[in-house]
């Protein structure tokens, strides 16, 4: 009985150590989607989602700077950049040559609001809740310095870019997760060949709202891909109500993916996995931090 509850003890201590460095080791996932019209140049998007990031994280700062060296078409950050009260400064450090691209974003819940310590059992239960009484962030000067440096703010806003020989236009939501999120108005004129729609968190009411208002790609993050998956099973838990199936990676919503049966009326939905965790748990297992490289193609 003693070897075999030592054997889980080390079992247990091993996977702990593992998902600790597995927390640390980014990597650059590429993909692709048929998504544009025949004959269209291919748009490379860099989808940038959950840096939660301390004014100590000096290699993810180095490692974010660095993907400016992959010279997207288009940035899209999906929210959740900060974990720390002093960290809008370091934030914006490490987007800085990014800003070189044109770019978008929206803000998560711990854009607004310092992370606090929680029971990490609870995750698995239900999402995570918004609390009284939590500290809150220089928001406006992360969104001040981003917009200075030529992004656009899609919180709850409709905006219309031309991103490499495409006219796009975007929808964005702020982060329905704390209840920000309001469908902003349909714009008098829309004249992109392409509309994306851009979210923190997944929840099915803003990927409805996004899918009937014409987007024909939603990007969006929050989930951490599940942050702790089990091999073979996959993601337990996504923080919202949306599936687990859904967790991480490209699908289609709310049915197959466009390219597969039956999937003419989905959108195109990428989720990324991200690239931090709340300082209080850092860990991923079977989960790696992750950038995203999303190539669009034409059909």
């Amino acid at each position: 009985m003693k070897k075999v509850l030592g054997a889980a003890v080390a079992a247990g201590a091993g996977v702990l150590a593992w998902s600790l460095i597995e927390a640390q080791s980014f990597t650059v996932r590429q993909i692709s989607a048929p998504v544009l019209a025949p004959g269209s140049k291919p748009t490379r998007i860099l989808h940038l989602s959950d840096l939660h990031l301390t004014p100590s994280q000096r290699r993810k700062v180095a490692w974010v700077r660095h993907l400016a060296s992959f010279r997207p078409d288009l940035v899209v950050d999906t929210g959740d950049n900060l974990a720390h009260v002093d960290a809008v400064p370091t934030a914006l450090e490490a987007l800085e040559p990014l800003l070189e691209f044109p770019g978008v974003f929206v803000h998560g819940s711990n854009d607004y609001f310092a992370p606090t310590p929680r029971n990490p059992l609870k995750y698995l239960k239900e999402p995570t809740q918004a609390r009284d009484g939590k500290t809150e962030l220089d928001t406006e000067a992360l969104t001040a310095g981003l917009t200075a440096g030529g992004w656009t703010d899609l919180n709850n806003v409709r905006a219309t870019l031309e991103v490499a020989g495409t006219t796009v236009d975007f929808v964005g939501l702020d982060d329905p997760h704390i209840g920000r999120d309001r469908l902003p108005d349909p714009a008098a004129d829309a004249p992109g060949a392409l509309r994306i729609g851009v979210v923190h968190a997944p929840y099915l009411r803003a990927l409805g709202q996004l899918r009937e208002d014409g987007a024909d790609v939603i990007l969006a993050g929050h989930t951490h891909g599940g942050q702790v998956n089990v091999p073979f099973r996959g993601a337990l838990v996504t923080n919202c109500d949306l599936d687990t199936a859904r967790a991480s990676g490209l699908h289609g919503w709310p049915g197959p993916r466009p390219d597969e049966q039956g999937g003419s009326e989905s959108a195109w939905l990428h989720v990324s996995a991200g690239l931090g965790t709340s300082p209080y748990t850092p860990v991923r297992l079977a989960c790696r931090p992750e950038a995203t490289m999303l190539t669009l193609l034409p059909r």
